[in-house]
């Protein structure tokens, strides 16, 4: 442990070695954090889509609009001060805010908001589709976000209102970058992408000084934030991938946040000076079969599989207080969400189900998996329950990165995943579970039916757009809550759980902040006594 400790402190903090005894505690002014971060792909937010990159992205970037650490819930002011709608014309004018500076030094100018956009849709990465679904292309970007009279103005083409365009511009995606120093460092065309994906342009709370993929994040204190500057000199975030090495760094004081522990751990914590905070989470998780797998194209295949999850004895044992039972896309808590749970472990039914589609067996399916806590035990927990119909579940684990960049490609077979919503409105997870009008290989949508090549009816299609253009928010949760019961009855998506995150810290830790969504991971307000 002590070796741990001392390459831990030199590494990420990059002090003078100490003798032991003065490494008990993290140092003034610096918040160590342990956590895997081997999910990140990319850290350019017209690139990054995952849990972890959306938290580094929240802290080192700023929106038009934003949900911020103060209050999660309320869509509040970012580099814009005000703004205006013209619903008639389908337009925005935002006016910026006085004094705002990328870390670079440079002012925050409406052009840059301007290139940041057009820059998302002409990279066309994983992430564009939340910009190009307000009818956005590569030929009328330019016009649709454009500067005049100095101010922003931003307009959009399609059934929807203001307040879905407000939601969608306060996602990481619509992240706003500095125009000059990206366009210092671009290489063959790239927008910068490449440079990007180790440094940073942005204008948060934070600046990124050190990123080392699969090893280490570093943030420094923005002194000239215009919300403030952090209360902290600096974050670190050390990746730790085992959640017992995890436990063993905060109890000996090694590190002031523990965010990946287990139940087991979590109860087993008897150090003094550490407490342990709960956050709902809206991230689903979910069991999915590929379609492109023709053994798993049997519809009876998708019912047998929501009887084979032991739902309660996963959500009692080892997910106890991370996890509970809901199966429907939208998550518990917001407006729209189906909170009918209709499924139970029961293995005999399901083995029926097979027996009367003709389904042969046995069948041997191959699992992805994120080779870390919770994921491998429910992996396990499922190999255990499908082998009681017949279906043996053959698990392949790999980091966070290589599960994903695997599930994009469309070459897994089952996967086990997560999803949380990219904003604040029900069609964020309605298009990801219920909507995929192009299911052709070369028309890549960052969506679970298009990398589980499930041709959504086109009767669910039109009603997804049909939900997203109703002006009436009460006809319009009405029309989510059949979506949900549409594809909780009849698709090969298995939704199992939503998160509850438990985080372990530090009594001296205060200020730390946790939304529902994924990218909400606030470290500006964190003090330590």
């Amino acid at each position: 442990m002590k070796t741990l400790r001392a390459a831990l402190l030199s590494a990420a903090i990059a002090l003078p070695m100490l003798p032991a005894a003065a490494l008990a505690e993290t140092p003034d002014g610096v918040l160590v954090v342990a956590q895997n971060i081997d999910d990140i792909v990319a850290i350019d937010p017209a690139q990054a889509y995952e849990f972890t990159s959306g938290e580094l992205v929240t802290n080192v970037y700023d929106t038009l609009v934003l949900y911020d650490a103060e209050d999660t819930t309320v869509l509040a002011a970012g580099l814009a001060s005000e703004w205006a709608a013209d619903d008639a014309a389908k337009t925005l004018t935002f006016t910026l805010r006085d004094g705002a500076t990328f870390h670079s030094g440079n002012p925050v100018r409406p052009e840059d908001v301007v290139y940041s956009l057009v820059r998302v849709v002409k990279l066309n990465l994983t992430p564009a589709f939340l910009l190009t679904q307000l009818g956005w292309t590569a030929d009328n970007v330019e016009q649709m976000v454009r500067v005049e009279d100095g101010k922003v103005v931003i307009g959009w083409e399609g059934d929807f209102g203001p307040a879905f365009v407000l939601n969608v511009l306060a996602s990481r995606t619509a992240s706003v970058v500095d125009e000059l120093t990206v366009r210092e460092h671009e290489v063959d065309g790239d927008w910068g992408n490449a440079w990007l994906n180790a440094n940073d342009a942005g204008s948060g709370a934070f600046s990124l000084q050190t990123y080392r993929p699969s090893e280490l994040i570093r943030l420094v204190a923005n002194p000239d934030y215009f919300k403030g500057a952090p209360e902290l000199d600096s974050i670190v975030i050390q990746h730790v991938a085992e959640a017992a090495t995890q436990q063993l760094l905060l109890e000996s004081g090694d590190v002031d946040i523990a965010r990946n522990l287990t139940p087991d751990q979590i109860s087993g914590i008897t150090a003094e000076g550490i407490r342990i905070e709960r956050f709902p989470q809206a991230a689903v998780h979910f069991l999915s079969f590929n379609q492109k797998v023709e053994e798993l194209t049997n519809p009876a295949i998708w019912e047998a599989a929501r009887y084979l999850v032991d739902y309660e004895g996963m959500t009692e044992t080892f997910l106890k207080g991370q996890m509970e039972i809901h199966q429907a896309f939208w998550p518990n808590g917001f407006p729209g969400a189906l909170n009918e749970n209709p499924f139970t472990y029961d293995p005999e039914h399901a083995a029926q189900i097979l027996a009367d589609a003709g389904v042969e067996l046995p069948i041997t399916v191959t699992l992805d998996v994120i080779n870390s806590t919770p994921f491998t035990d429910m992996a396990q927990s499922l190999q255990a329950g499908f082998a009681e119909a017949g279906i043996n579940l053959e698990i392949l684990p790999g980091t966070g990165a290589q599960v994903i960049t695997k599930y994009r490609e469309r070459s897994h077979q089952a996967m086990l995943l997560y999803w949380s919503p990219d904003f604040m409105d029900p069609h964020s997870n309605a298009r990801a579970f219920a909507y995929n009008a192009n299911n052709a290989d070369d028309s890549y949508a960052a969506t679970t039916t298009w990398r589980n090549a499930w041709a959504v009816p086109d009767t669910m299609n039109a009603e997804v757009m049909a939900a997203l253009a109703q002006p009436d928010q009460e006809a319009r949760n009405a029309m989510y809550l059949d979506l949900q019961r549409q594809v909780q009855a009849n698709s090969p998506i298995v939704i199992m759980f939503q998160a509850a995150y438990q985080v372990a810290m530090a009594d001296d830790v205060e200020g730390y902040v946790n939304g529902a969504l994924s990218g909400m991971v606030f470290y500006r307000l964190v003090t330590k006594d």
